[in-house]
């Protein structure tokens, strides 16, 4: 038995820890990027979508009799809880039967529960599909992010799960477009094009499921729970395919590591790790999630209703000023990322944080004293964003690197849930109900709300973030099945 209670499998020495990450950037690596990062552009497809189709939804001869407020509103906090609710419930899977099992699941969970969105011809339907469809994204969220990290050498880990996090803005991007394009009248009915933005989501995410399929489940996973076997002839098989790729042999791996194999981990023992052991990486994880979730899920379901509301933009043109801040925020992280590996996390962490508060505190002040028009509020937006982007997926690389293996899925899951549950389902709410009125010291005040809260979670990483550049993730934290 272990010193939890949980039954010991078997104990094993190995170096694929080590082995992974000596390993050089390859093609074997672009897989896994491709496969498994491109789900967070359809998580931005789906937000954006909701976000700027907002307006056309209340219109009548849409199909749906819903208020502006509902979509932006009820439906985007309903879509933030039902991404809490699966983040919980899959990360909790993920860890239990591993990670390729469950990146599969959930993917399948989004691709029906879009596909009957489209179909929606109620309210309530509406807001059911809506919440499905948060289900599985955030299920997605736990089982990817500890899939990247574990299967990512530790030199690169920084930069990559930043832009895969950040290529949620390639979604955005493309769904402000496509938001266009579908409300554009002379094309497509009002009760069509807005159907059509949502079946587009379930084609990419065919695609994507396909090329999943060839993703390979975590060696870090599976030597843990009793699959060794399995996890050497994954990374023999890596490790071939990237000498026949470069034309060199690999140098030797660094330490072993001996480990005490269970099939599970129990919930006593995931808290006293994450509440007992590490209480200033938990008090971190929320800040970094509260913050970030209040900021993104707050703006991104409401900039449409802003300019709209605001700013007298017509509810077809609205994807054309999001297009702008997406762009920004997607810059972020390409071109931040590396510095998260080579100048460290505390510094950039802290920093971007620290400094898109400041950023959205002067965007308040200008939206105050009416200096801004449609274009430079845009502009004032992606500058601010430009920031927060780089920093709120930090957040995710944060806590998925923090805690020891056996926890990683579930603790991703927890502070995603605990954090957006506080941010990203107040946030819309409260943001709806400011913006909507029409009043500009009411949206002045969701801004301010939103800068404080990423302020204050960027002084908490100054004391309390992690420098992890570099470091294996078991050096980062010591997994718990480690024979002592």
């Amino acid at each position: 038995m272990s010193p939890s209670g949980a039954p010991v499998i078997g104990t094993v020495t190995t170096k694929v820890p080590a082995r992974l990450d000596r390993l050089p950037w390859s093609r074997w690596h672009w897989m896994i990027v491709i496969g498994l990062g491109t789900v967070w552009i359809l998580d931005g497809l789906e937000v954006t979508v909701v976000g700027n189709i907002a307006s056309r939804l209340s219109e009548d001869g849409s199909g749906l009799a819903i208020t502006d407020a509902q979509v932006t509103g009820l439906a985007a906090a309903l879509y933030v809880a039902g991404a809490c609710s699966g983040a919980l419930f899959f990360g909790w899977l993920t860890d239990r039967f591993g990670r390729k099992k469950l990146f599969l699941i959930t993917l399948a969970v989004y691709l029906i529960a879009t596909a009957l969105t489209a179909l929606s011809y109620t309210a309530w339907w509406f807001f059911i599909f809506r919440f499905l469809t948060g289900f599985g994204i955030g299920g997605e969220y736990a089982a990817i992010n500890s899939a990247i990290d574990e299967l990512i050498p530790s030199k690169y880990r920084g930069r990559v799960d930043l832009i895969i996090n950040g290529s949620f803005w390639l979604g955005a991007m493309a769904g402000a477009l496509l938001s266009v394009l579908a409300l554009n009248t002379s094309i497509f009915p009002k009760d069509v094009g807005w159907r059509l933005t949502f079946a587009l989501g379930v084609v990419l995410g065919l695609i994507i499921l396909v090329v999943r399929r060839h993703v390979p489940e975590s060696p870090r996973w599976m030597f843990i729970h009793g699959h060794d076997a399995g996890a050497e002839k994954i990374v023999a098989g890596a490790e071939r395919e990237i000498e026949r790729e470069t034309g060199k042999k690999l140098p030797e791996p660094g330490e072993s590591i001996t480990i005490e194999q269970r099939r599970s981990i129990g919930f006593v023992e995931i808290a006293k790790t994450l509440f007992r052991v590490y209480p200033k990486r938990s008090v971190l994880g929320f800040s970094l999630f509260i913050g970030q979730a209040f900021l993104y899920n707050a703006i991104t379901f409401g900039f449409g209703t802003i300019l709209v509301n605001f700013f007298d933009v017509s509810s077809g043109s609205t994807g054309y000023y999001f297009a702008a801040i997406a762009f920004g925020n997607f810059l972020g992280p390409l071109l931040l990322g590396r510095l998260f590996d080579t100048v460290g996390r505390r510094p950039m962490i802290a920093g971007t944080y620290i400094l898109s508060g400041l950023l959205l505190y002067l965007t308040a002040w200008f939206f105050n004293e009416g200096w801004l028009n449609a274009t430079t509020m845009t502009v004032c937006w992606a500058v601010v964003l430009f920031f927060a982007s780089a920093g709120a997926s930090s957040a995710y690389l944060t806590v998925s690197e923090i805690f020891p293996m056996e926890t990683r899925a579930l603790a991703i899951a927890f502070f995603y849930a605990i954090g957006t549950a506080a941010g990203g389902i107040s946030g819309p709410l409260l943001f709806a109900s400011l913006t909507d009125s029409g009043v500009v010291g009411d949206a002045v005040i969701a801004f301010c709300v939103g800068a404080s809260l990423m302020v204050a979670a960027g002084v908490v990483a100054v004391f309390f973030a992690v420098a992890a550049e570099g470091r294996s993730l078991e050096d980062i934290a010591t997994p718990l099945s480690v024979r002592k």
